[in-house]
């Protein structure tokens, strides 16, 4: 497994994952983000570390403008090939995360589904993203606990990218959390994520 300076698997890791046949992850959208779409906000979106593109595509079929962050050029050209094909409109953000530094006020919703990063960098994201926040927007997360280690059923294999309940109400303490609850739930997502799986969801609003 390749590596960045964060401690993160690389560009090179995930352009060779996203030029696999196929969608990695599937062509659905995540089973939380569809569960929750009606409490959302429908504006200007952005799903950060969205990869292939499914999450977002199926905001945009909901009615938001969403931009799809990914640190993959590879996985944000499958993104808008995938939207091309229901007829939708998106828009593309490729960059690393730790240079993000979104304007203030300036989305209606923010997701961020598997977005395993290192715990100073996980923080400095969600901190710049209840900024970008509007009044009454709307962050919604779900990730891995530790618990899903040895589960073989997805997620990064590194303790320190996978994150507990309470680091992340520490880290959101900007947000009304209107849900945060640990589970543990089936996951079909794709050839990478299958089987019971240890997760967190998170539903945050900007006050």
């Amino acid at each position: 497994m390749q590596l960045d300076r964060y401690g993160s698997m690389d560009v090179l890791y995930w352009d060779q994952r996203y030029r696999e046949e196929g969608y990695a992850y599937g062509d659905q959208p995540n089973d939380f983000l569809r569960e929750q779409a009606a409490e959302l906000p429908v504006g200007d979106a952005l799903c950060l570390a969205e990869g292939e593109g499914r999450n977002a595509v199926h905001l945009a079929a909901l009615g938001h403008h969403v931009t799809a962050q990914d640190l993959s050029a590879v996985g944000l050209d499958k993104a808008q090939a995938l939207a091309e094909s229901r007829g939708l409109s998106l828009k593309t953000q490729q960059g690393d995360l730790a240079d993000w530094r979104p304007e203030p006020g300036s989305v209606d919703l923010v997701v961020a589904i598997w977005m395993h990063l290192p715990p100073p960098l996980r923080a400095q994201v969600l901190a710049a993203s209840v900024c970008a926040l509007r009044p009454g927007g709307v962050l919604l997360l779900e990730a891995y606990t530790p618990r899903q280690l040895g589960l073989g059923s997805g997620g990064p294999p590194l303790l320190d990218l996978l994150v507990e309940p309470d680091q992340l109400e520490r880290e959101l303490s900007g947000l009304r959390l209107e849900i945060l609850r640990e589970r543990r739930r089936l996951i079909r997502e794709g050839r990478y994520h299958q089987g019971e799986s240890a997760v967190v969801q998170l539903r945050g609003r900007a006050i």
